[in-house]
């Protein structure tokens, strides 16, 4: 017994005998509450009890990582060169296994990988901007996959909530079918629809669905992808994080597809929108995410007409009206 025991084994001894916790701790110049841990230790233990117990954590980040993980971490790295975020997104997408981005970054660093190739880095302090409310601006792009695959993706502007199809070729026709997919699927009601000057978005019969429907088509000048840069980012997270890790030609790729973008709304953190998910910004917002019936109201029939894809004759023959 060293003489720590032998100390506490005293508070017990005069606690015993004086019955009074306010006695034994004047006397001792412990507190009430360090006098009843003690107590309660050498009631259930004895005298083993009041020996000095280890105070190293029951959990700690680096046994989170065990060296299957560690490999698996390193795989994913070497041949997808993905972030510490985007690792964190993946392990716990394909394989149900939370660990945080900066625990993954100690690993990457004590491994010699903590930087990604210079091409791949992001400039450090982007310029963010974001629409008011959910359905303000949906921005709306088709990105070709592989041969007869169109990936047709719409993402708010707000809320970065996405909605994801795919077909066999990019018509109008497929256009209208996937928009009847956004409007079923997106939570809230769209009030603009903005895109680039691709044929599929300016054939007559989608714009006049557009119409029907009260919304406002919002197409970007040519050759500036960036005020779609949403979208366009998005299709780099599709082909890096699902795109990768799917057969092409499995036959239930559209479910595949579906389980992500399930994953991406509900799971997955926004770096944009500080680690939040696209369903927890609409949570925030949806008090002030106005109704159908507020969205047609306000909108004007008289002041939408129907766009040309050509940039230039569309400038002119707005400003003749």
């Amino acid at each position: 017994m060293d003489e720590r025991q032998r100390a506490r084994l005293g508070w017990v001894r005069l606690f015993e005998a004086t019955g009074n916790a306010g006695i034994v701790s004047r006397r001792c110049g412990i507190s009430r509450p360090t006098l009843r841990k003690w107590l309660q230790r050498y009631r259930e233990d004895g005298i083993c009890g009041l020996a000095d117990q280890s105070r190293r954590p029951l959990s700690s980040p680096n046994k989170k990582v065990s060296s299957e993980i560690e490999a698996l971490i390193l795989e994913l790295r070497n041949d997808r060169q993905l972030g510490a975020k985007r690792l964190s997104n993946e392990l716990l997408r394909l394989h149900e296994i939370s660990i945080s981005p900066p625990t993954i970054q100690k690993v990457l660093i004590r491994n010699g990988l903590g930087e990604l190739p210079s091409r791949l880095k992001r400039r450090k302090h982007p310029k963010r901007y974001n629409r008011p409310i959910p359905g303000d601006r949906v921005q709306m792009d088709v990105c070709k996959i592989a041969p007869g695959l169109y990936h047709f993706a719409a993402i708010d502007d707000c809320s970065r909530y996405k909605v994801l199809g795919l077909f066999p070729r990019r018509t109008a026709a497929n256009t209208i079918r996937f928009l009847d997919r956004v409007l079923e699927e997106m939570p809230f009601p769209i009030q603009r629809v903005q895109t680039d000057r691709g044929r599929e978005f300016f054939a007559y019969k989608v714009q006049e669905w557009l119409q029907q429907h009260c919304i406002k088509f919002r197409p970007i000048r040519p050759r500036s992808p960036h005020l779609n840069g949403k979208v366009e980012r998005g299709h780099k997270t599709d082909l890096q994080e699902f795109y990768a890790t799917v057969d092409l030609k499995d036959p239930e790729l559209e479910l595949r597809l579906a389980e992500w973008q399930h994953f991406y709304n509900w799971h997955r953190p926004h770096s944009s929108l500080g680690g939040k998910t696209p369903m927890d910004r609409y949570h925030e917002l949806s008090a002030k995410t106005p109704l159908w019936d507020q969205v047609e109201a306000l909108y004007k029939p008289e002041n939408e007409h129907v766009r040309e894809q050509n940039f230039m004759i569309d400038q002119t023959l707005r400003k003749l009206k």
